[in-house]
C-alpha cells in the first residue's frame, strides 16, 4: 500500500499544485502524510453525503474537485458545518485532498473528460495557459542603453532559456522620428527630424511574464514613447494546458440531437439540460468547460465553435451571446449555448483521475482500491416547468 504523501505526489505529477488559480485552495486538507492508504474515494464535493460515503466504504482518502476551505478559516470547530466534516474526517481516519483549478486547466484535465464523455476529437484548450504561451519582443533603443535594457527586461522574465538567461539577439541600425507638438523628446527637438543609432533587440519571454515584462521596458526605455513589438510564436508543440476545450464531432448533427447527446452522456440531474439556438442549426465544432464557463462565451465564438457546453450560464451572458449576432449575416448562425448542471460537467474527470491514480501507482509497485462516488451532489434537486397559470 502506498502512503498518503506517494499518493499525494502522483496526484502532484498529474495536476501540479501550481496550476492553480491564485485565488484557489487546493492540496491536502488533513491527514497524516505517513498514513497507508488502502482505498479511495472520488467526489466532486466535499460535503456530508459523499464524506459519510467514503467513511461507510472504508476509504482512507477522499479526493474532491471543489475545496472544502476556499476562503481563511481561523479554525474549524464541530460547531461550524465544514468545521464538522474536518473533525469526522479525522475521527474516522480518512484525509481529504483538493484537485480544482490545477485540474481544470491540465492536460488531460475536467475539460478533456467532459469533451470525451461528448464525442468530441482533435481538442485544444479554448484558453491556452499563458505559461504555454511564447511571445517574442522585439523592442528598438539607442545603441547607448542597448545593454541595460537587455540587463532590465532579463530580470522580468524575458530571455530565459533552461539553464541560461539574459539570451538576446542584437542588431544595429538607424532610426528615424519627428516629434510633434505636445512631445517631450528626449532625443532632439519638437518639429525637427532626428536619426539615432539605434539596436533592435529581440528576446522570447513566456506569455505569463508579458506584463511584467511590458512594464520594465515602459519603465527604463529613455524614449518617452517607446517601439517595440510582440508576437505570438507559432511553436513546434502547441499549448496543451489551459481552460476549456475545443474540438470536433466525428460527423455534423443538428442542434437538437447535440442536446439530447449532452444530456444522455452526462449523470442525471433534477435542472437537466437547456440551450438557446435554432434546433436545426448544424452543429460540428464544439466548445466546452467544466464547470462554471460563461466567461468563456465569446471566446468561444471566436474560436469558430457552432455550440458551446458548460454550466451556470448567466441570463445576461446568453442573452448578449444572441443579441451580438442579430442582424449581422456574417455571424449567422450564432453561437449555441447549451447549459449543463455544474456538477454534472465534473463529474466525468471523476473516474479519469480514479484510473490514472491506480495506474501511476501500479507502475511503482503499489496498488491502490479506487472508486468514484456516484452520490448526485448537485444543490438543485427539484424542477417544475413554469406554465404561466396563477393560483
Amino acid at each position: 500500500m502506498p502512503t498518503l504523501a506517494e499518493v499525494v505526489a502522483a496526484l502532484d505529477r498529474a495536476y501540479d499544485p501550481a496550476w492553480a488559480a491564485d485565488w484557489d485552495a487546493v492540496g491536502l486538507v488533513c491527514g497524516d502524510p505517513d498514513a497507508q492508504i488502502d482505498k479511495i474515494l472520488f467526489a466532486v464535493d466535499p460535503v456530508h453525503a459523499t464524506v459519510e460515503e467514503a467513511l461507510d466504504v472504508g476509504s482512507d482518502l477522499l479526493v474532491t474537485h471543489h475545496p472544502l476551505l476556499l476562503e481563511g478559516v481561523h479554525g474549524v470547530a464541530a460547531t461550524d458545518p465544514k468545521g464538522r466534516l474536518v473533525h469526522r474526517l479525522i475521527t474516522g481516519g480518512c484525509a481529504l485532498l483538493v484537485a480544482h483549478t490545477n485540474a481544470d486547466v491540465a492536460s488531460p484535465g475536467v475539460s478533456d473528460a467532459l469533451a470525451g464523455a461528448i464525442g468530441l476529437r482533435e481538442l485544444q484548450p479554448l484558453a491556452p495557459d499563458p505559461s504555454e504561451v511564447w511571445i517574442k519582443l522585439v523592442a528598438f533603443v539607442p545603441t547607448s542603453g542597448a545593454d541595460a535594457l537587455v540587463h532590465t527586461l532579463a530580470a522580468a522574465g524575458a530571455g530565459a532559456f533552461g539553464a541560461y538567461d539574459r539570451c538576446a539577439w542584437l542588431m544595429t541600425g538607424e532610426g528615424t522620428f519627428r516629434p510633434r507638438h505636445g512631445a517631450n523628446p528626449t532625443i532632439g527637438a519638437v518639429g525637427t527630424v532626428e536619426r539615432v543609432g539605434e539596436t533592435r533587440i529581440e528576446m522570447v519571454l513566456p506569455g505569463a511574464r508579458r506584463e511584467a515584462v511590458v512594464a520594465a521596458l515602459r519603465r527604463t526605455h529613455p524614449y518617452e514613447e517607446p517601439a517595440f513589438d510582440l508576437f505570438r510564436l507559432d511553436r513546434s508543440v502547441a499549448p496543451t494546458r489551459g481552460t476549456g476545450r475545443i474540438g470536433r464531432l466525428d460527423a455534423p448533427v443538428r442542434l437538437a440531437e447535440l442536446v439530447r447527446h449532452v444530456a444522455a452522456v452526462l449523470p442525471g440531474t433534477a435542472a437537466g439540460v437547456r440551450a438557446t439556438g435554432a434546433p436545426d442549426t448544424v452543429v460540428s465544432t464544439v466548445a466546452v468547460c467544466g464547470g462554471s464557463g460563461g466567461a468563456y462565451a465569446e471566446l468561444a465564438r471566436e474560436a469558430g465553435a457552432d455550440a458551446y457546453v458548460t454550466a451556470d450560464l448567466r441570463h445576461h451572458i446568453v442573452s448578449e451571446v444572441v443579441e451580438r449576432s442579430a442582424g449581422k449575416p456574417e455571424l449567422q448562425p450564432p453561437l449555441a449555448l447549451i447549459d449543463v448542471s455544474h456538477w454534472a460537467s465534473e463529474w466525468p474527470w471523476l473516474p479519469v483521475v480514479a484510473e490514472r491514480l491506480r495506474a501511476d501507482l501500479a507502475i511503482g509497485g503499489t496498488t491502490v482500491d479506487v472508486r468514484v462516488s456516484e452520490i448526485v451532489t448537485d444543490p438543485w434537486t427539484q424542477l417544475s416547468p413554469a406554465d404561466g397559470s396563477q393560483s
